[in-house]
């Protein structure tokens, strides 16, 4: 099974090592980024992406690696550590930078098999926003089936954490690699997804804005105005 894994912080912390515990136990088969190491660029906001395409994108040259690799991988895992009860600033315009493939633009049809697993840490409050947003970023972006792990970890650094708080990681760990394998990763879109992509569907055959005409342009190309869908093995 193939794995990208992409921590949102270049330092190696708690939530780093969770990330890279969970990954080891589901396979040896890891392409890894750290950002800002990796991509360190934020959205300009000019719309190329939006109009052109992303490959049109300034940033392109950076971003292009680290989604190729998740659209080439059975697994995606992201972690973030809770900063200002949000995910770091680097990822989140990572994610922003990769919009266009969001389910109502130009959906990638790799990501509608994949599982994914988001995890962040936190000294006290506030963790479940992150797993949330990544969560929300995963489903947007067509990934059927995303598994969350959350630690308050009452530390600053992975050597700080008490041992039973380890030993609760190892277990939950343990357990989200145990599933994982045992579907070897594959999953289907759900009924919330599908619906909105029928809903979806409606709205680009009867889209003429100019705002949405690469869009549209995209859903003809995949014939995804008509009967097809971005999805497989249903």
């Amino acid at each position: 099974m193939k794995i990208t894994l992409i921590h949102g912080q270049n330092h190696k912390g708690s939530t780093y090592h969770i990330a890279r515990m969970t990954a080891e136990k589901i396979s040896n088969n890891i392409n890894e980024f750290f950002l800002p190491r990796d991509f360190d660029e934020g959205c300009l906001g000019c719309g190329v992406c939006l109009n052109e395409g992303r490959d049109c994108c300034p940033h392109s040259e950076k971003v292009t690696p680290i989604l190729n690799s998740m659209l080439s991988s059975d697994l995606i895992i992201i972690g973030s550590p809770t900063y200002v009860f949000e995910m770091t600033s680097h990822l989140k315009g990572f994610f922003e930078h990769i919009s266009t493939a969001w389910i109502g633009h130009r959906p990638e049809a790799a990501m509608f098999s994949k599982a994914a697993v988001v995890i962040s840490t936190v000294a006290i409050i506030g963790v479940g926003n992150v797993t949330n947003s990544l969560s929300r970023q995963m489903f947007y972006l067509g990934v059927p089936k995303v598994h969350k792990l959350q630690f308050p970890v009452m530390a600053t650094s992975w050597d700080g954490v008490q041992n039973k708080t380890k030993d609760k990681i190892t277990v939950q760990t343990d357990k989200i690699a145990r599933k994982i394998v045992s579907s070897k990763g594959y999953a289907t879109p759900g009924i919330k997804t599908r619906f909105i992509f029928l809903m979806l569907r409606m709205f680009h055959k009867n889209n003429d804005l100019p705002l949405f005409a690469t869009d549209k342009k995209y859903w003809i190309e995949k014939k995804w105005l008509d009967k097809a869908r971005p999805w497989k093995h249903l």
